[in-house]
């Protein structure tokens, strides 16, 4: 009995192992591509969408995340960071909340592929709630005007600019500078327009005004 299961699996071992590399074969280029998957691992962009206009992000998440898909050998080379990426909804934000979880549901990827796994699988966000207030503009004036001449009186309109932000960054002492104005070719009163800068960099303007006038009043010096 030993003898003829052995003589079974010897004889003719060649044409057996043949058989079955084109068996292998066979099944390999008969089944449709769309049926053999392959898995791949990728770093995509994490972005932040639909953020509350009553609260200010200040700690921001990492910008990407690595995602572990599986989809048809057709499509899975054509799946990359360029056309893929992580979409965080935040528009139920909100500062009592700093963790918020990641899902496929946010990854961006064709219908026929599946996200297996997202790494890290939750973000930690930090909100304050936004804070408005009226800032006095300071202009930045440089040079100096000629010996004949003195400054009589400098004049900013508007003289106080609306300015929001996280509202631990808001400081009532603060002020909103200008863009640098050159007087030291002036020999009369002039006016001039310069940008806005606020204090701060997580400042920004309330409003779609981002310049001012500024008035430089000269008068001739006595003898």
């Amino acid at each position: 009995m030993k003898r003829l299961a052995k003589n079974l699996f010897v004889r003719n071992w060649i044409l057996k192992l043949l058989s079955l590399l084109l068996a292998i074969i066979l099944w390999l280029t008969l089944i449709p591509e769309e049926k053999t998957f392959s898995e791949r691992t990728l770093t995509i962009p994490l972005e932040t969408h639909n953020i509350p206009s009553d609260v200010e992000l200040v700690e921001k998440p990492a910008s990407a995340v690595d995602i572990t898909i599986r989809a048809p050998n057709r499509l899975i080379n054509q799946i990359s960071p360029e056309n893929v990426k992580a979409i965080l909804n935040l528009e139920k934000a909100s500062v009592n909340q700093e963790d918020y979880p990641l899902n496929p549901e946010m990854i961006s990827i064709p219908p026929e592929a599946k996200v297996l796994k997202i790494f890290p699988n939750k973000v930690h966000l930090k909100f304050e709630k936004t804070k408005e207030v009226l800032m006095e503009v300071a202009p930045v004036i440089i040079g100096k005007v000629q010996d004949e001449f003195k400054v009589e009186k400098i004049e900013i309109i508007p003289s106080t600019v609306l300015i929001k932000g996280p509202e631990s960054r808001i400081r009532i002492k603060d002020k909103v500078r200008t863009s640098p104005i050159d007087i030291s070719q002036l020999s009369q009163s002039a006016e001039f327009e310069a940008d806005l800068i606020p204090p701060k960099a997580d400042l920004r303007l309330a409003t779609s005004q981002t310049k001012v006038k500024i008035k430089i009043i000269l008068s001739e010096k006595k003898l």
